[in-house]
């Protein structure tokens, strides 16, 4: 096998780095432990937006919502290329109280984004409390994005290998030399780990001091036979994300358990408790499905993002925390650009591997 770079996990921050390499004209070939994107990828619920902006660092809402603004022109890409429908909508999102209205409408008007009070009630039938809508706000169901990113690479070139899990980077001087995975060696000139919660243990020593680990997240499904609401739903830290279908999804829990991918009672009870304090009478459904997933949890939800400092040949994109999906545009950007010794859009400091 000759390729360019070796992308260690094909998530959406690999396939997404693979497509904008593609792109370019490098060679390309990805390497999976499992299936393709069926990990947190998959698991999320696809808010594009950190859920309140400003609770974060700018060098989380930077890099997010600069990936949030290219995401219609990627989605309309993938859909003519492939045939995929990512279901992209702008479909908004209502925050209901308790919120910091102040701080919200001062960091949106500092961002040049739009928010703006509202009735409940226009929105929700029985709700009469006042609260605020983020309109630019979009949604991309997270299988059908991952599958369309997934036929794109495959018709740039790209080259996908599943059920390799790599046991073992062989290292040679100031270069990786080749990757061991459980089917064989694998060689290329560079390569990209984007292993998510894995990618701290993969890289053994050589992380250095990187701190991703995995975060447990917990989500509910129901099925309506009618869409109950149209935009994103957001009370605190519970999410109700509705899909065209009649589903809605309902999350989601943190938990600092390791990589136990577990569904529980208690989340369950828990999650279902805050539901039907928003909607008394939902107290009765029973979610059509309830899973969990691994977010790769970094310190101030900041990911990592460039070059190792000792390593030539060795890159990460790695530890975007509860925003992969909505950063992984803008991250394969500037992972891209440091490759290829471009200017970056916007500052990269934070995201340097220490």
């Amino acid at each position: 096998m000759t390729t360019d770079f070796l992308i260690i996990g094909a998530g959406a921050i690999g396939l997404t780095s693979a497509q904008t390499l593609l792109k370019a004209g490098y060679r390309v070939t990805l390497v999976e432990s499992g299936a393709v994107g069926q990990e947190a990828s998959w698991a999320g619920g696809g808010i594009l937006s950190p859920l309140c902006s400003w609770d974060y660092q700018e060098s989380v809402t930077g890099l997010a919502h600069r990936s949030m603004g290219m995401f219609a022109e990627t989605a309309a890409m993938l859909k003519d290329a492939t045939g995929v429908d990512t279901e992209y909508r702008r479909c908004g999102m209502l925050l209901l109280p308790p919120y910091p209205a102040q701080q919200a409408t001062q960091w949106c008007a500092q961002h040049q984004f739009s928010c703006e009070p509202v009735a409940i009630s226009d929105y929700l039938l029985g709700q009469h409390e006042s609260g605020m809508l983020l309109p630019e706000v979009a949604q991309v169901r997270n299988p059908r994005l991952l599958n369309a990113l997934r036929k794109h690479v495959e018709m740039l070139g790209g080259e996908i290998l599943e059920q390799h899990e790599v046991k073992q980077l062989e290292i040679t001087g100031d270069r990786v030399s080749a990757i061991h995975t459980t089917q064989g060696r694998l060689s290329a000139d560079a390569y990209i780990v984007a292993a998510g919660a894995w990618s701290k243990s993969l890289l053994g020593e050589h992380a250095l001091n990187i701190e991703i680990r995995p975060i447990r997240g917990q989500i509910l499904l129901f099925k309506f036979e009618v869409q109950p609401f149209s935009q994103v739903l957001l009370k605190e830290n519970l999410y109700f994300i509705p899909r065209n279908d009649g589903h809605v999804l309902v999350g989601s829990t943190l938990e600092d358990v390791g990589f136990d991918k577990s569904t529980t009672t208690e989340a369950h009870d828990d999650l279902m408790a805050r539901i039907c304090e928003v909607f008394p009478e939902w107290a009765g459904l029973q979610p059509v499905r309830h899973w969990a997933g691994f977010r790769p949890g970094s310190p101030d939800n900041i990911p990592t993002i460039g070059r190792h400092p000792q390593v030539d040949n060795l890159y990460i994109n790695s530890g975007h925390f509860r925003y992969g999906v909505t950063m992984s545009l803008a991250s394969a950007e500037l992972l891209y650009n440091e490759i290829a010794g471009n200017p970056q859009p916007i500052p990269v400091e934070d995201y340097r591997w220490q």
